[in-house]
């Protein structure tokens, strides 16, 4: 296994310690709180990393296998529904979001393994790119959210949740569009068109 895919597979482990952080304060108290947002913040920052750096290392020196390119989406589904689903859980972010959010990546999900299945790939689009970003900056906000609210529970928590539900929703926008947009194309393309039915 070369060394893009070893960052996924430490992706894909980092998932579930993130779960295990967040069900921390559940399973032993608020005495678990501060090793919670710990756990979650560190694993989160690992996940992204590895996220960020895999991919990079694949095209730079021409290490994209079949694996890596199942394996990727794959984590990459795993790890932000966990995240949300955890966020979700908390009270941050909003059930329509989520849901919408988690339709759109198991569709997607699907959808790729149709193309790769007839060979090709699904192209990136702009909003595909905005949802990743959005993805991102929602995660971070929430963790930074956890973490403050330890520490220093106040009223701005009234007012930092309200900006993280518009970018919650802001993202699950994004995400729908891109599918929307994935969809078109591949329709156009008509590159499933043969499949037997």
């Amino acid at each position: 296994m070369n060394l893009p895919n070893k960052l996924t597979v430490l992706r894909l482990i980092m998932v579930p310690f993130f779960f295990i952080g967040f069900c921390l304060p559940t399973w032993f108290g608020e005495g678990a709180r501060l090793v919670s947002v710990i756990m979650m913040l560190v694993c989160y920052v690992v996940a992204e990393l590895s996220d960020l750096l895999d991919g990079k290392i694949a095209r730079k020196y021409k290490l994209v296998t079949d694996l890596g390119k199942v394996m990727d989406p794959f984590a990459d589904t795993l790890s932000h529904l966990t995240f949300f689903a955890c966020f979700y859980g908390m009270g941050i972010m909003p059930a329509v979001a989520f849901i919408i959010i988690m339709w759109r990546e198991f569709s997607i999900l699907f959808v790729r393994m149709l193309m790769m299945g007839r060979g090709k790939a699904v192209a990136a689009n702009i909003w595909g790119k905005s949802k990743t970003v959005l993805y991102a900056i929602v995660s971070i906000l929430s963790i930074a959210f956890i973490v403050a609210g330890h520490f220093a529970p106040g009223a701005w928590q009234t007012t930092y949740q309200t900006v993280l539900t518009v970018l919650f929703y802001l993202a699950a926008l994004a995400s729908l569009l891109s599918f929307t947009t994935y969809m078109s194309a591949i329709v156009k393309s008509r590159a499933l068109s043969d499949m037997t039915r």
